[in-house]
């Protein structure tokens, strides 16, 4: 299992910003330290206008495909689960999400946005990141909050782990500025300790 202080979680209402604030603490550390090996993927809304009608699952790489749409209608895709009224493409996902969660030597750092209900479709999703934590290997994920008090099951797995710091977002600059703050400087620390320097952070 992940080892105390590798896991960390971010968490908070729909729209707080749990992405930005992850591509943040990723792109703070790629300039830095080009050399700072991350893989992993994140989501990305899709917007017709105002409208949004879906979500794209992208690889830290650029890779891009669907993994969820209104918009999509297919003889396939009426087979495929929903959550709300968005159809969850899992095969897509699958394609781009799994390759960057397979543990490689040399790896610094796994980015995981996110582990939610879409994703969970995927059988093989959930024990690709269980995997991922029991490599030792630093993990900075993104969860849902629990919807009326309930957990998704496998997000409360994850959220009970061990070896998992959680960090719940707000609306407030303050909050959010602290922690991506603590996060990076967690991060920089674990990569010193092995042996991966990233010098010259501007905070």
């Amino acid at each position: 299992m992940a080892a105390p202080g590798k896991c960390f979680l971010v968490t908070g209402p729909p729209g707080v910003g749990k992405t930005t604030l992850v591509m943040r603490v990723f792109e703070t550390l790629k300039n830095a330290n080009p050399n700072f090996n991350v893989q992993g993927f994140y989501t990305r809304e899709v917007r017709e206008g105002t409208e949004r009608v879906g979500f794209d699952v992208v690889t830290l790489d650029g890779r891009t495909g669907p993994l969820a749409s209104t918009k999509i209608s297919s003889p396939e895709s009426v087979r495929w689960p929903m959550v709300g009224r968005y159809r969850v493409d899992v095969t897509s996902f699958e394609s781009l999400a799994l390759p960057e969660l397979q543990v490689k030597e040399g790896t610094d750092l796994f980015i995981i946005d996110e582990v939610g209900k879409m994703e969970l479709y995927s059988s093989s999703f959930f024990p690709a990141v269980l995997k991922v934590l029991e490599s030792n290997i630093p993990v900075l994920a993104t969860i849902p909050i629990p919807k009326s008090g309930r957990d998704i099951p496998g997000v409360a797995r994850l959220r009970n782990h061990p070896g998992a710091t959680i960090f719940t977002l707000s609306t407030d600059n303050a909050v959010r500025e602290r922690i991506y703050s603590q996060i990076v400087d967690t991060l920089i620390e674990l990569a010193s300790c092995a042996g991966k320097e990233i010098a010259g952070m501007d905070l």
